[in-house]
């Protein structure tokens, strides 16, 4: 009799488990720990890069954002039925029940001096103000049936960009680089441009990180001086007595991180080294002087200066180094007609000229490198501006327009989007949807799935419940997608 084989023969599934405890046991348990590598991973490394939900589409974002919110009425939503009726006043169907900023009692309606023409296969209607916007119309995805809730800049910037209306949340690039990480690991994931020297009226609080750890806030980076405010070494410290300080730091975040286990103190770890790392990175990449000089022709911009041309053009260099969400804030949108600068005839092209340039001349620069096709670009303001003239600027010779929340444009490029689309209507004067209707938290919906992340489950749990960039509501706008 063999006894080794009459053994094996009156083993049971018991036995089996019981004697290769080591060999099945050490198998799960390795399979645990790798499935815990991601989250000890991102608690080392709070930006180290992490799979999507599903497949994206984009694997950048650039929101240029007009803040003060341009008259879309005079550049991307043609309304002849408006212009037929010009001066006559507003019905009262479209003010009752409505407040507006400045306008009380009948105002009096305000058709475009702008003229529009088709453009493209697509036969999009954009102004004559937009002249280099119109010659690339098919690559556009024009939304016309944006709608939000707030009539003030503060608020309404807060809600498109952090989901509320109040203070205190996280910006949608600091929720982007929370579920995604960083592709650059000298470079931040979210990264700010401020042109015309004038943040917008909500601040730095649209780019904040709220309750997500502070490592996921966007860091400001300026075309003039110091790419980013105090990054630099101070006098009398070169760089390898940094590197020797910021190692005893590390030495000393550690001992308190093992003590407490406060994410906060590995984010401190995580800051503090991507700082030292910027240091070299962020000078090369915001250099646009090593940019051909037809690429700068193309943006018009001019290295040295502080232009939105010139953050144009750094947007597509810091997309191109891996950063996932670069936010441009062009100041000066907000035409009131309270002086020649805000008129909506010479005042509002004079304003788009340098501004319509760079973003054609970036949407171009980025399908001729292969990158438009998952780079998302966005355009547009935080609300609109009414189809009648604003109330304190009645009776003078400019013309302006009040704020308009309910009913504005924005268009999108690349990234995932359908090309040459104009998406949705308002009304036949311009007030309200007229169809298809796009809240905000549906426009941060959709950019969060074209970056391959459901917004329900995008998820950070803050004084006893679960938090989202789209708050409770958000429906994908399913029929904008390529």
């Amino acid at each position: 009799m063999d006894f080794a084989v009459e053994s094996k023969l009156h083993q049971t599934r018991r036995h089996f488990l019981k004697t290769g405890s080591l060999g099945l046991g050490g198998a799960a348990l390795s399979l645990l720990m790798n499935d815990q590598a991601p989250a000890q991973q991102a608690a080392a490394n709070p930006l180290a890069p992490r799979r999507p939900h599903f497949a994206p589409k984009a694997k950048s974002v650039i929101y240029l954002h007009m803040a003060g919110s341009p008259p879309h009425l005079d550049l991307l939503d043609y309304k002849p039925e408006l212009v037929r009726r010009n001066g006559q006043d507003c019905p009262q169907e479209f003010l009752r029940g409505r407040r507006f900023a400045f306008t009380s009692g009948v105002p009096k309606l305000l058709g475009t001096p702008q003229r529009f023409r088709q453009h493209g296969q697509s036969g999009q209607w954009i102004s004559d103000a937009l002249p280099n916007l119109g010659a690339i119309a098919d690559e556009l995805c024009i939304i016309k049936s944006m709608h939000t809730e707030q009539f003030n800049h503060a608020p309404a910037e807060l809600l498109l960009f952090t989901g509320s209306p109040q203070f205190g949340r996280p910006g949608m690039g600091a929720w982007v680089t929370y579920g995604l990480g960083s592709e650059n690991q000298n470079l931040p994931g979210f990264i700010v441009l401020v042109s015309s020297g004038t943040f917008p009226s909500a601040g730095s609080s649209i780019w904040s990180n709220g309750f997500l750890p502070s490592v996921f806030q966007g860091v400001q980076c300026r075309s003039q001086g110091d790419p980013v405010l105090y990054v630099s070494n101070p006098r009398g410290m070169d760089r390898d007595m940094r590197r020797l300080s910021l190692d005893a730091l590390r030495d000393l975040n550690e001992m308190q991180a093992a003590e407490l286990g406060s994410p906060e103190t590995r984010t401190r770890i995580a800051q503090y080294e991507l700082a030292f790392r910027m240091q070299v990175a962020v000078p090369e990449v915001m250099d646009i002087s090593r940019e051909p000089q037809q690429i700068l022709d193309l943006y018009g911009a001019q290295p040295g200066a502080g232009s939105f041309a010139n953050n144009c053009l750094l947007a597509r260099r810091l997309v191109e180094q891996g950063v996932r969400f670069v936010q441009l804030h062009d100041w000066g949108w907000d035409f009131h007609g309270t002086g020649p600068g805000e008129d909506i005839r010479q005042g509002l092209t004079n304003k788009c000229r340098g501004m319509e340039k760079a973003v054609a001349a970036l949407i171009r620069d980025l399908k001729t490198r292969g990158m438009l096709d998952d780079t998302l670009v966005v355009w547009g303001g935080e609300f609109g501006r009414s189809p009648f003239r604003e109330g304190r600027t009645a009776g003078s010779p400019n013309l302006g327009r009040d704020h308009h929340p309910f009913s504005f444009t924005l268009f999108m490029a690349g990234g995932g989007v359908r090309r040459g689309l104009s998406y949705g209507s308002s009304d036949e004067l311009g007030f309200d949807v007229g169809d298809n209707r796009v809240h905000v938290h549906d426009l941060q919906a959709t950019i969060l799935h074209l970056l391959g992340m459901n917004h329900l489950r995008l998820t950070y749990r803050f004084q006893g419940r679960e938090y989202r960039l789209t708050d409770v509501f958000g429906e994908l706008v399913q029929p904008i997608l390529a």
